[in-house]
């Protein structure tokens, strides 16, 4: 999720997603078109007298939508800074924070494991919203009714008052990863080791979920449907690291590479029909190219398929490679590695010693047997005798 950048507050970029800019005039048109009755809400529990007529005339009711969609949006831009904030206090960097379909999403360069830091910085995203909805009540009552701008400024006011409430409340519900989740997850680890509080918390997330897009179907709500989408797979998503990232503590890349002496290589002046026809034998997806014993390229399946089979005898493995390699190092973690690969959406990376030679290749495969064998409560110091000396199985992703 990385957006447009549209600026920076305390060091921390802010970015609009895509589909923001779908959401917002449609949040616009909802929120206009509902005006009456809303009107009907906010007198109820404000006691104010706003009239139906007056916030409806012309286009008074798109306008109002409008500004009230902008000031809804601004309120979880600023929950989002709770969040941020409280976290730079601890240490955290703030990668950036997004405004998206569902609402903001503050990206962190790293999960917070002690369960203090997380429960506060958990709450304040919704303590900021619930003091935007306190602060927001305060001017509707302060404003004077003196004429309609300033009448229909009241609605948006009271509309936000409510609004900002109402979405603290509703981030504090147990559906992990959003705010109530974490809060539940740092609760659960003050017993428990983080990945088992991350397990169970998801767990529950899960089940919100499940819930939420009952309602959702049961009412034809498709936003909510489509929320409930999301919090199921976040919760999935962020166990699973969590999981990943307490068993791969302490392996590094060295631990579960191919190394050098076993790894499969292809030359710059291969042909593209040898390069599949290799791959079909040795069940690979991906090379190294290494050309007078120097890593020059990587080259994959993806790559050898943009060349029409009719063409394969005459192109090379130069002409289609990637020049652009994304290495790791013998002794970086092995969930480095893996984290690596799923930002830059490869299945492999060479692995280049401090000389600037490389020494083997890590590819998801690797990550995933090591933990699958590390869960059933195997040692990674066998990891290597566990697999053939070509390192090759049918399911092979290097």
């Amino acid at each position: 999720m990385r957006g447009i950048r549209i600026g920076s507050a305390f060091g921390i970029p802010i970015r609009l997603d895509l589909t923001f800019l779908l959401v917002l005039p449609l949040f616009a048109y909802l929120i206009g078109d509902a005006v009456e009755q809303q009107v009907d809400l906010l007198n109820l529990l404000f006691g104010a007298s706003f009239s139906v007529e007056a916030l409806t005339a012309g286009s008074t009711e798109w306008v109002l939508g409008s500004v009230a969609a902008i000031g809804l949006f601004l309120g979880v831009l600023l929950h989002e800074f709770g969040h941020s904030l409280v976290a730079m206090r601890y240490g955290y960097k703030i990668e950036s924070i997004t405004l998206w379909l569902f609402g903001g999403v503050a990206r962190f360069t790293e999960v917070p494991e002690d369960w203090k830091q997380e429960l506060l910085i958990a709450i304040a995203g919704p303590v900021v919203s619930i003091l935007l909805g306190v602060l927001s009540y305060a001017a509707f009552v302060v404003v004077p009714d003196t004429n309609g701008v300033v009448v229909a400024g009241k609605f948006v006011l009271a509309y936000l008052a409510l609004m900002n409430v109402v979405l603290a409340v509703f981030n504090m519900l147990p559906g992990f990863p959003m705010d109530g989740g974490r809060v539940l997850r740092a609760l659960l680890a003050r017993t428990r080791t983080h990945a088992r509080a991350t397990q169970l918390a998801a767990e529950v997330g899960k089940v919100f979920a499940l819930l939420l897009g009952l309602f959702g179907l049961l009412n034809f709500q498709l936003f909510v449907i489509a929320l409930a989408f999301f919090i199921y797979m976040g919760a999935s998503s962020e166990a699973q690291q969590t999981v990943m990232k307490a068993a791969f503590q302490d392996v590094t890349v060295r631990d579960i590479m191919t190394p050098r002496e076993e790894l499969h290589v292809v030359s710059p002046d291969t042909s593209i029909a040898d390069l599949m026809g290799r791959m079909f034998r040795e069940r690979h997806t991906g090379y190294p190219v290494v050309d007078a014993g120097e890593l020059v390229g990587m080259v994959t399946l993806n790559d050898a398929r943009e060349v029409r089979e009719v063409e394969r005898d005459a192109y090379r493995v130069e002409d289609v490679m990637s020049h652009d390699i994304t290495s790791v190092t013998p002794e970086a973690d092995a969930i480095e590695a893996l984290t690596e690969m799923q930002q830059r959406g490869v299945g492999r990376l060479p692995v280049i010693d401090r000389e600037g030679e490389l020494v083997g290749l890590v590819s998801r495969s690797d990550l995933m047997t090591a933990f699958n064998i590390i869960q059933t409560g195997g040692s990674i110091d066998g990891f290597r005798r566990t697999e053939p000396t070509t390192g090759v199985s049918p399911f092979d992703a290097r």
